[in-house]
């Protein structure tokens, strides 16, 4: 299928129909807005049973700042596939670039993400995105994205 998998007044898409990513990785429960081909948001609410938690401190459990990124690029992905994905398209990372961690986020926060298109194309974009928690900045970055389609990739 080539084309939007959703149009403004539908339902909100649920992330793991649009992107491939599956729990433990995951990192969106859900979508709350999006504007096609300008900003999509959705939240997360990182729960104390996340494996990385284990060893990302033992006794101060903190959200990993990496992983606050790809939660801003899964957001993305999925306002960027539901606007004219194909089915099997793989979204892949081409660069970060300006991220900065701003605040710890802990076990059982809720994170909102926004992100928006800054650039556009067929295959490929940029991006800019925020994460906060309450209100309050917690992580932003510049994403530069690629849709591969699974026929093109070796092995598949």
């Amino acid at each position: 299928m080539t084309g939007p998998r959703w149009s403004p007044g539908d339902p909100m898409p649920r992330p793991e129909d649009v992107i491939p990513h599956r729990p433990p990785f995951l990192l969106v429960d859900e979508i709350t807005e999006i504007v096609p081909d300008v900003r999509t948001c959705g939240r997360w609410r990182p729960s104390a049973a996340e494996p990385f938690f284990a060893g990302h401190f033992p006794d101060y459990p903190v959200v990993p700042g990496v992983l606050l990124v790809e939660a801003i690029a899964q957001v993305g992905a999925v306002g960027a596939l539901v606007a004219d994905g194909r089915d099997g398209d793989i979204p892949f990372f081409g660069g970060i670039d300006k991220a900065r961690f701003r605040r710890q986020v802990r076990p059982g926060e809720v994170v909102d993400i926004e992100v928006e298109i800054t650039q556009r194309s067929t295959r490929a974009g940029k991006a800019r995105g925020r994460a906060t928690v309450d209100g309050e900045l917690a992580c932003e970055a510049g994403l530069f994205f690629l849709a591969v389609n699974r026929s093109e990739l070796p092995g598949c």
